[in-house]
């Protein structure tokens, strides 16, 4: 700018941490859009169009424009722009989101279950996807993603207990328009994005369609083919559909179809934690007696030896229909919607270069309908309201396929068993889990005066959900000594039952806001949620010899229902906007009690073979404060920047499974209560900024945006050997808009080459080896943006 020479413009930015300041599209100037910020965003957290600085609630925005300014494409890379927001991905299916600590059981690869559902929403275009593994996919044509905090369910869609995460695609439009975005960079990625919009009918039918593609080679190195891994293939289509027969109706059609594909997913060495089992039973020893070593001991040399095929080929699609009209006081809405998630994948489950396991995939097929219809008020009144009526059905098949190698006896078991006893011993069945899910909600906004406000909201929700999970195992030495036996049976274990579970829950929200002055905004927030229960479809424990009317081995009944979660958290905040609307800071301070949190639990009764499976625990506590601001301190120049505290332990978990370093040969259970609860870092934050500098039609850009996350702990026994240290991630772009339609930017992903881990497993039999997901390295690139 005029008020700043380009080089201290360039040196402000680099050295800013956070993401950028205001929602300014990527080729648009900075200063037509300076008064605009993520507060002002018209929003639909309540099912009515408003400010998202007006909503009195929790609330986190990001546009469209900076999801393209920050070059974030997916959920995981929205975490870095939401500190309240975590994800871990240790391969898609095993997708996991949580908003302040909860809403997902599943914090490592075992405790993936098809019968549990989510306590964060996960929607787009007001779609509900029951899946968390579809938030893998990346994005396309975004208009603007909301993140929800607390307790959802009295305004849309299905029950939470944490939040939801609501993506807005960007609609069709009269007026013909077109993008597109090419970019190159390392480790050979490519990506294209485009999107064409305009008229079919003159205000009668528009359209839009929208697509990506995205590659990488691999960042992992497999030393034994000579291959990179976790390497990247995504393809993305979309395409919309927008009538407007009358001026009181419009219909919105949608179409998508994204396809996730890779040599995804492996991990590596990330280190040896020591064990109560035997010494020759664990990893030091028994790699030594097969004179087998790493390729490394440094995760971050990014090098492995797996030996069995790994490889992701997933899709998911649908289609919906939006109605809404327009009649005379009432607005009626109704969202139809059929979508589908096809998984497959192949896993090296032991992450070496020993044939221990050489086969373990869960072919999986899920389809749901879903229906909502709702009723609001056309125009803002003394009192505001929404209510409606929400279907939904799904149904999950999948075929958990195993086959264990050559040295799987000597891996897995005690020093005496023959050699061959596992070698081709593999495991096939059908897991079959169907539930359907009827809601009536309704919440309504009482205007006491003009500045203050009382909201009241419930919902009755009744679910039905069953499910068979059968099982049958083959192979490996034909044996019929019952000691043989029951060693292949500790490792896998024929196994049918069937079960059926239905519950009805209430939900409700209370809120009070008192706008003092016009930019400053008080409340406090009452809710409580319900997170449905659901069936174990990855087998149970089993009956040991001895127990009257029950055979060794057969299916414990009672353990295949998991109740629900309840949840309550209040929460209170100040929304303020300042010197003229150019800074915004909102803050709130919450606290979170949640009874029957669903986790893994060790039954040690003496009916129960002792093993770990998903059940419920007595009580988990959150409490935390959450601040963000953005600042537009001059025309050329904009901060950003947000900060999330949090503390959550379970309060009561008696009966936990035992960290590694306290498990032996046999299972255990380890008092976890007042531990922390994983995955939750206690401080979070961004901070980030742009600069720009005019030069006659051109403009000069730098931007800088960074995130920090506390250390947190990798899996739930809060393990000392499964921790993930803290780090600071950054990325950066300078570039150069020209006029309105062109933009060259060069881009740099994780700037500082930061080393760190993405999540963490620890090896299935419990030698002691855990491993890891290692950052993605730094990556330097050029994209061409154009429009039209």
């Amino acid at each position: 700018m005029r008020h700043l020479p380009l080089r201290a413009s360039l040196l402000c930015a680099t050295l800013l941490a956070g993401q950028p300041a205001m929602a300014s599209a990527p080729d648009t100037p900075l200063a037509d859009v300076a008064a605009t910020s993520d507060a002002d965003i018209t929003v639909s957290a309540r099912r009515r169009a408003e400010r998202a600085q007006d909503v009195p609630a929790a609330l986190s925005v990001v546009s469209g424009d900076l999801l393209g300014a920050t070059r974030t494409v997916n959920l995981q890379q929205v975490s870095t722009l939401v500190p309240s927001l975590n994800y871990s991905s240790a391969n898609p299916r095993n997708t996991a989101f949580t908003i302040r600590g909860l809403g997902s059981s599943v914090v490592s690869v075992s405790q993936a279950n098809d019968g549990l559902e989510p306590g964060v929403g996960f929607y787009v275009d007001e779609v509900y996807h029951a899946r968390p593994a579809t938030a893998a996919f990346d994005f396309t044509d975004i208009d603007h993603i909301e993140v929800l905090r607390g307790p959802q369910g009295t305004v849309f869609g299905k029950n939470t207990t944490a939040g939801a995460i609501s993506i807005a695609t960007k609609k069709p439009s009269f007026t013909f328009g077109a993008q597109a975005e090419a970019s190159y960079g390392q480790q050979n990625f490519r990506q294209l994005r485009a999107s064409i919009t305009g008229p079919l009918v003159a205000d009668l039918a528009a359209f839009r369609v929208s697509g990506s593609l995205t590659k990488r080679d691999g960042v992992i190195y497999n030393q034994r083919y000579g291959t990179w891994q976790n390497s990247i293939d995504n393809a993305a289509l979309r395409g919309q559909i927008l009538l407007t027969p009358t001026g009181n109706l419009s219909i919105r059609l949608t179409g998508d179809w994204a396809s996730f594909k890779g040599d995804c997913c492996t991990q590596v060495y990330v280190r040896v934690a020591p064990t109560l089992k035997p010494a020759a039973q664990q990893y030091g020893a028994l790699a030594a007696g097969l004179g087998y070593s790493v390729p490394s001991t440094n995760p971050y040399a990014r090098l492995t030896d797996i030996d069995a095929p790994v490889g992701t080929d997933t899709q998911e699609g649908g289609a919906s229909a939006i109605a809404e009209l327009k009649s005379g006081p009432f607005v009626i809405t109704s969202v139809t919607a059929w979508r589908f998630w096809d998984w497959d994948a192949a896993n090296d489950r032991d992450y070496t270069g020993v044939p221990v396991q050489m086969t373990q995939h869960i072919p999986s097929r899920q389809d749901q309908i879903s229906q909502e219809l709702r009723f609001s008020n056309a125009h803002p009144g003394r009192v505001d309201y929404v209510g409606g009526l929400y279907y939904f059905h799904q149904k999950i098949v999948g075929h958990p396929i195993s086959i264990y190698g050559p040295q799987a006896t000597y891996w897995l078991l005690p020093a005496g068993r023959p050699a061959n006893l596992l070698d081709g011993y593999g495991q096939n069945g059908t897991s079959d889990f169907r539930s359907d899910s009827m809601a009536l909600f309704g919440e309504a906004t009482l205007h006491i005066t003009g500045r203050l406000a009382l909201t009241a909201g419930l919902r009755e929700t009744w679910e039905n959900k069953r499910g068979t999970y059968d099982t049958s195992v083959s192979g490996g030495l034909a044996t019929g000594t019952a000691s043989l036996t029951a060693d292949k049976n500790s490792i896998l274990r024929a196994q049918s039952y069937a079960a059926n579970v239905s519950e009805a829950g209430l939900s409700g929200r209370l809120n009070l806001a008192w706008k003092l002055t016009r930019d400053l905004q008080v409340y406090v927030n009452g809710a409580s949620g319900q997170k449905s229960g659901g069936i174990n479809m990855s087998g149970l424990p089993v009956y040991p010899s001895g127990v009257t009317g029950h055979a060794n081995g057969d299916p414990i009944l009672s353990t295949a229902i998991i109740r629900p979660e309840r949840n309550f958290t209040w929460e209170a905040g100040i929304k303020s906007q300042w010197l003229g609307g150019r800074a915004t800071l909102n803050l709130a301070a919450y606290s979170t009690v949640v009874h029957d949190f669903q986790a893994n639990v060790v039954d040690n009764a003496a009916v129960v073979a002792l093993r770990s499976y998903l059940a419920n625990i007595a009580r988990v506590t959150v409490r935390g404060i959450e601040a963000d601001g953005q600042w537009q301190v001059a025309p050329w120049f904009a901060l950003r920047g947000a900060l999330a505290y949090a503390d959550g332990r379970y309060a009561s978990y008696p009966a936990g499974p035992c960290p590694i370093e306290l498990t032996g040969a046999s299972t255990a259970s380890c008092d976890l209560s007042g531990k922390a609860l994983p995955g939750l870092p206690k401080w979070n934050a961004s901070l980030g900024g742009e600069v720009t500098h005019d030069a006659g039609r051109a403009q000069l850009y730098a931007r800088a945006d960074a995130a920090f996350r506390s250390m947190i702990y990798g899996e739930a026994t809060d393990s000392a050997y499964t921790t993930i240290a803290g780090y600071t991630l950054v990325n950066a772009a300078v570039g150069v808009r020209v006029g309105p339609r062109w933009n060259v930017e060069v881009f740099a992903r994780n700037l500082t080459g930061a080393n760190y881990l993405q999540n963490v497993t620890v090896q299935a039999g419990n030698s002691g080896l855990v491993v890891g997901t290692p950052s993605d390295p730094r990556m330097f690139g050029l994209t061409l943006r154009g429009k039209v």
